[in-house]
């Protein structure tokens, strides 16, 4: 006969989340922006479909927050069978870890981060959402 006991257990540690120097946000920023204006805009960015049904790729932007720096995509519905008129996405995120580095992760079809890569500078995360392997807005 199995037992109905129930027993307590410590709770997992929390992950401790280091906070960005201002110099590196700002940095990291400007990087980003250069290039999503330089390199996927004009990747990934198409112009608007004749035919209103679907959505489509409308803004890539960057954002800051708390330890986490996001890649950000704006989607417009010009359906008019649609809840709202555009809608948000992110597709990789950027975690400070400390000393320079980041952990790297893209968002997955579950609506879940899934970390691939860790303790990356600032330059090897770009290359590597510029490459658009598993980085795709």
């Amino acid at each position: 006969m199995a037992s109905n006991k129930r027993i307590w257990l410590p709770a997992s540690p929390k992950k401790k989340r280091h906070k960005a120097p201002d110099d590196l946000k700002v940095a990291l920023k400007q990087a980003a922006d250069e290039l999503i204006e330089s390199t996927l805009k004009p990747k990934y960015i198409q112009p608007p479909p004749t035919d209103n049904d679907f959505n489509y790729l409308a803004d890539l932007y960057s954002k800051w927050y708390q330890s986490y720096f996001y890649f950000c995509s704006t989607y417009k519905c010009p359906s008019e069978r649609a809840m709202a008129p555009s809608f948000e996405g992110k597709f990789a995120r950027m975690e400070y870890v400390g000393g320079g580095k980041f952990n790297l992760s893209y968002m997955r079809h579950t609506g879940k981060w899934w970390e691939i890569y860790q303790d990356l500078s600032m330059a090897e995360c770009l290359e590597l959402i510029a490459a658009g392997e598993h980085f795709i807005p």
